[in-house]
């Protein structure tokens, strides 16, 4: 989850103390959350969820597909392009990309 959180915040250009006061969580605790070295409870993960934009759902489906590898073919960028999040969302509800995609991107 933690290497979620941190390509997150880095797909958006945010900073470790940027996002840690947003969320008003500690920047060690979040800096050792994103390393791994922390567990974080479901509170902590929604609140720097909010922080980048996200909601809770939303980081765990990036979880979900990070660790299960899944993406679509037609989902994964061959350019190294963001994908949008709208694009994760359908894919986890097993819907077909259909419009621009949504304007929130991610970090592919």
């Amino acid at each position: 989850m933690g290497d979620v959180l941190r390509r997150e915040r880095l797909a958006r250009g945010r900073t470790l103390k940027d996002v840690a006061d947003a969320a008003r969580i500690s920047m060690p605790y979040l800096s050792e959350v994103e390393r791994g070295r922390k567990e974080a409870s479901s509170e902590v993960l929604a609140a720097a969820a909010r922080a980048l934009g996200l909601d809770l759902a939303d980081l765990l489906a990036l979880a979900q597909h990070r660790l299960a590898g899944e993406r679509p073919a037609a989902e994964r960028p061959s350019d190294g392009r963001a994908t949008s999040l709208a694009a994760v969302r359908r894919a986890a509800h097993g819907r077909a990309p259909h419009g621009d995609g949504g304007a929130l991107l991610l970090a592919a």
